[in-house]
């Protein structure tokens, strides 16, 4: 059977030994005519692939040809990666010993002897199986087809400043269902637990509509916990109940006792009715689901609990309805109606253009190619997008009608998506995917530098498009490319990006991988000992995995190794290796021997516990990405600096005594550096970021009390690093500082950043006012696309002039500064899009008469623990924030000595927040955090017509003995916490407390009256149990 990926493998090796012959090694003199002799070789031979592949099918010896000219191809590569290692070695070499010129290193003399005639063998030994192969390739009538290479479509904007949001999007054609499905799980209940399994066909969407279920406003009122386990494969029980565990505690299981593991889930769940899905399952042994839903039972002794199932199969879902004998039948999903599967084809392929004529003229025979399956109108839909309006109709005949009717119909078309990947490279990120479990979400930045590290992120001069971009940059237009075409989706998190892969495109990804990457765990064992194996996976070690190991390791490029660890001898026999990830390796230790895997350029270590790095690693001149243990790792080594292809380090430490190894500086490569920790002695000032002109993402700089003047600052070349989005500038505190003479305004005054930057923190700033670049600039800014904007701990800073022409301003932070007395009126006045303000613990502000007309976009506005300013002179205009949705405030400065009457809220604008939430119920307040003061005993009145609140915090309101029955005006309130009320001993009436309809939550922390009236076991008049019993989430304490 013929390879699907060797022809894009051989492209891609083929190209990055070309880009490696055409680099700098070509100067090693001795080297010159047979590497030009093999790239020429080379050359002939990747012309002529395209008909080789095309031809395989049919001809058994063009498998062979194509089989062994992987094989060279690979040698090739690693004899030419050699050469270009020992180029590293002496530009490392070079700066050690700067006064000899540098060409004199690629001479015959300083080039080690038994290298040079090592090396010179390897090359005429590839340079003969290289005209072999030609000779081959002639005998097999194979030809050249220049001019055939598919053009790659071309980008769609700039993949960097991709813009997604984590709000479900709204499935086409599944209303019925959902409808349908909530309405039995909000159906009452006699059963402890419940069960409904979901079933169909592969590509009907039973996990997209789960997720719908999942996210339904009314399942989140319904049940008190929820909780998502995508199964995927058959595991033990045991790995089951982990699972579970896992979704409820968000941290790794490390413990294997079965009692264990259902102890601490029935601890989290607390008794409480609960929402569990169980996505993708496969297992249909009786025995298990009923041991399984058996325990469940035990958990917990409320009724109403329901577990909902999504499968492909029959018999699993009979297996789990027998286990709880239910009544209802499974819930078989249908196909979707032809007009939904247009909808979805459509919008992948033109978006919400208009529909073209092509489209239109294509319409009903697409459509019928679908089948009621909306992962193939998606599928569809995006290999029309990546490909010309010109094209389509001969995609269509040519490609899509010819499918076979036999078999799976969405994974010929998934596999017709792979196969219409509009280069080899794209092809071979997309197959490298399958490296990941089922169901894993993938770190986007992570996968790029995986993807770099295996060499298929090379610039092809052919494409204009890609000409003069990074690899990262090439990285991101690929991931775009995979998004396009369905094959990835995308997802959104806390900042982050990562992707995930529908359970059927991991399997055609995994079947395309299957040849040259190897799975070993508790169920596959180490298998066959296939000589194509180049990525090796392992989840368990035993003496199989040893010996496959040990016989495979020459040909390995990549390791990922979750369990155990590997022995010395072991490691250093991947020769070859340029992937090694030990991330689930916790007492892996690098030994010194690591610096002979010349290779390598990516190491993913951030699952050891070892606190140091041999200085060995620092051998390694190819290295590209070194991710590490932030926690455990206590130094970096000295030699960092020699790590001349480092792009991503991944560190950070919060360890005091650490230092930044010296002469960061030389790494000019240097992409991601997360922090760097300025140093008294030369090679650790700020000067040594000056070189580093590549620097993207996010930047701290600390220790900037040790920069010594304005020139020391200017040395950073901050203006110039245009790909830095986000940057923290930390001085120390004033107590860790020597004397009292501070220059920190010259400093900031020289630490301009570029105008690109969109996140800037000012830390521990002990200046008296901020410099020109960021305030007093009255008709333009130098940072016209700052977001969010954060001062803390800036304690000299009196005042704080207007912010002028912020228009990008979203969020303001002002934290920790006690010198602050005044913010003026006018501080905003051109921040329109500002959404978050949050003015806190500035103990001596007392004047902020804020006009919030200006800010029609805030949402969330937070002015609390400023205890001596005045309401008379906090923010007003309430009722012009429409949009406005939390709020929290106080205590304020009382302008009497009446604490009794809660007067510190008599001027506070409660008219124009009351207004601005009647308006309509769309713009209401949602949340508000209330602030009192130990002795008041009332709270304000004017709360009660706050209506709409969802969620309501009140903080230190000690005097109060009862809460008022205007409670029961919160027909919206969800969530309540009172905090040290403690006096408190009376909740509302009854009839108050019953009106709270939709309260899921009751929280009271520091009130013991209240906690020991709040209990089954409490009796008499001023018992209050049952005033809460009923409160799904009670927490008095």
């Amino acid at each position: 059977m013929a390879d699907p990926v060797i022809g894009a493998t051989i492209q891609v090796t083929l190209e990055r030994a070309l880009s490696l012959a055409s680099d700098r090694i070509g100067l090693l003199v001795g080297f010159k005519k047979d590497v030009a002799s093999m790239t020429r070789s080379l050359g002939f031979i990747k012309d002529v692939l395209a008909d080789a592949e095309e031809k395989q099918n049919q001809s058994r010896g063009v498998q062979r040809w194509l089989k062994c000219l992987e094989e060279v191809a690979y040698d090739a590569q690693n004899v030419l990666d050699e050469l270009h290692y020992e180029s590293l070695h002496h530009q490392v070499e070079s700066r050690i010993r700067p006064k000899r010129k540098v060409c004199c290193f690629f001479s015959f003399s300083n080039i080690n002897l038994a290298f040079r005639w090592r090396m010179a063998s390897k090359v005429r030994d590839i340079k003969l199986k290289l005209n072999d192969i030609n000779q081959q390739a002639n005998g097999l009538g194979l030809v050249s087809r220049l001019g055939m290479t598919a053009a790659l479509p071309a980008a769609v904007g700039d993949a960097r400043n991709r813009q997604t949001d984590s709000v479900l999007v709204p499935i086409i054609g599944r209303a019925d269902d959902e409808s349908n499905i909530v309405k039995i799980l909000l159906s009452p209940s006699k059963k402890v637990v419940s069960v409904l399994p979901i079933i169909g066909m592969g590509g009907l969407g039973k996990t997209t509509l789960a997720k719908s279920i999942y996210n339904n406003q009314q399942i989140d009122g319904h049940f008190n916990k929820k909780i998502w386990v995508c199964v995927s494969k058959k595991v033990p029980i045991v790995e089951l109940f982990k699972l579970i565990l896992l979704q409820v505690t968000e941290e790794k299981v490390e413990v294997k006792d079965r009692n264990v593991i259902v102890g601490k889930i029935r601890n989290h769940l607390g008794g409480e009715r609960y929402f569990l899905v169980l996505d993708d399952v496969w297992d249909d042994d009786q025995a298990l689901w009923d041991d399984f839903f058996t325990t469940l039972k035990g958990l917990n002794p409320t009724n109403g609990t329901w577990c909902l199932v999504t499968t492909r199969l029959g018999l699993v879902a009979h297996s789990v309805s027998g286990a709880l004998m239910m009544e209802n039948e499974p819930y078989a999903l249908g196909r979707l109606p032809d007009d939904h599967c247009w909808s979805i084809l459509k919008e992948k392929a033109v978006g919400g253009q208009e529909e073209p004529d092509v489209l239109k003229a294509i319409k009903e025979r697409v459509i019928k190619r679908c089948d009621g399956l909306p992962l193939a109108a998606s599928v569809i839909g995006g290999l029309l997008r990546l490909n010309r309006k010109e094209e389509w109709r001969s995609i269509l005949e040519n490609r899509l009608l010819s499918l076979s009717g036999d078999g799976d119909r969405v994974m010929q078309i998934l596999q017709l998506s792979f196969d219409n990947l509009p280069s080899p490279a794209i092809k071979k990120c997309f197959a490298y995917c399958s490296i990941f479990p089922n169901d894993a979400e993938m770190e986007g930045d992570m996968l790029i530098e995986l993807w770099m590290a295996e060499g298929f992120l090379q610039v092809d001069l052919k494409n204009r498009t890609m000409v003069n971009k990074t690899m990262e940059e090439i990285g991101e237009y690929y991931l775009e490319i995979l998004l396009q075409s369905s094959l990835l989706e995308e997802i959104r998190r806390h900042g982050e990006r990562y992707y995930k892969m529908h359970d059927m495109v991991h399997e055609v990804s995994k079947s395309i991988m299957s040849k040259s990457t190897k799975f070993i765990n508790s169920e596959t064992g180490s298998g066959d000992n296939s000589n194509q194996v180049r990525c090796l996976v392992i989840d368990s070690f035993g003496e199989d995995t040893i010996n496959l190991f040990e016989s495979r390791s020459n040909l390995l490029h990549t390791l990922f190794l979750s369990q155990g660890s590997l022995s010395d001898d072991m490691l250093m026999k991947l020769k070859n290796l340029h992937v090694l990830n030990l991330s689930g390796a916790k007492h892996q230790n690098l030994p010194i021997s690591i610096g002979k895997l010349i290779h390598l350029r990516h190491i993913n270590f951030e699952g050891s516990r070892s606190e140091t790095l041999p200085e060995s690693v620092c051998k390694l001149y190819n290295l590209q990405t070194l991710r590490l243990n932030s926690l455990a790792l206590k130094v970096l080594p000295k030699g960092t600096r020699d790590l001349i292809s480092l792009r991503h380090l991944h560190y950070y430490t919060y360890n005091e005594e650490f230092q930044m190894p010296l002469e960061m500086g030389r790494l000019t490569c240097l992409q991601t550096l997360a922090f760097f920790k300025v140093g008294r002695e030369k090679g650790r000032r700020i000067g040594e970021l000056g070189s580093l002109k590549n620097l993207k993402g996010n930047l701290e700089i600390h220790n900037l009390h040790l920069v010594k003047d304005r020139k020391g600052a200017e040395e950073a070349k901050l203006s110039e690093k245009a790909n830095l989005f986000s940057l923290r500038l930390k001085w120390a505190r004033p107590w860790h500082r020597e004397g009292h003479n501070y220059n920190d305004e010259k400093v900031l005054d020289c630490l301009r950043p570029h105008p690109n930057l969109e996140e800037l923190v000012i830390e521990n700033f002990m200046g008296d006012q901020f410099p020109r670049w960021l305030v007093d600039l009255p008709t333009a800014t130098t940072l016209p696309k700052l977001a969010s904007l954060t001062f803390n701990c800036c304690n000299r800073c009196r005042e704080l002039l207007p912010l002028q022409n912020f228009r990008s301003l979203k969020e303001l932070v002002i934290t920790n500064c006690g010198g602050l007395t005044n913010l003026p009126g006018d501080m905003l006045h051109s921040c329109a899009s500002l959404q978050k303000l949050r003015v806190t613990y500035c103990y001596n502000l007392f004047s902020f008469p804020l006009d919030l007309q200006q800010m029609p976009s805030l949402l969330e506005l937070g002015l609390w623990k400023c205890p001596k300013l005045k309401t008379s002179t906090t923010p007003k205009g309430f009722g012009f924030l429409t949009s406005l949705r939390k709020l929290v405030i106080g205590p304020f400065s009382d302008d009497g000595d009446d604490h009794e009457n809660s007067s510190i809220y008599n001027e506070f604008d409660w008219s124009g927040l009351i207004s601005s939430s009647s308006f309509s119920s769309s713009s209401a307040l949602r949340e508000l955090e209330l602030f009192g003061l130990p002795h008041m005993e009332s709270l304000p009145p004017q709360i009660q017509y706050l209506t709409t609140l969802t969620s309501l915090t009140l903080v230190v309101f000690g005097g109060i003995k009862a809460l008022p029955d205007w409670f029961g005006n919160f027909a919206a309130l969800e969530d309540v916490h009172l905090w040290f009320f403690k006096e408190l001993g009376h909740l509302p009436s009854e009839d108050a407390m019953r009106s709270l309809t939709k309260l899921k939550r009751l929280e009271v922390y520091g009130s013991p009256l209240l906690k020991e009236r709040c209990t089954p076991e409490s009796s008499g008049p001023d018992s209050q149990w049952s005033k809460v019993s009923h409160i799904q989430d009670l927490r008095i304490s």
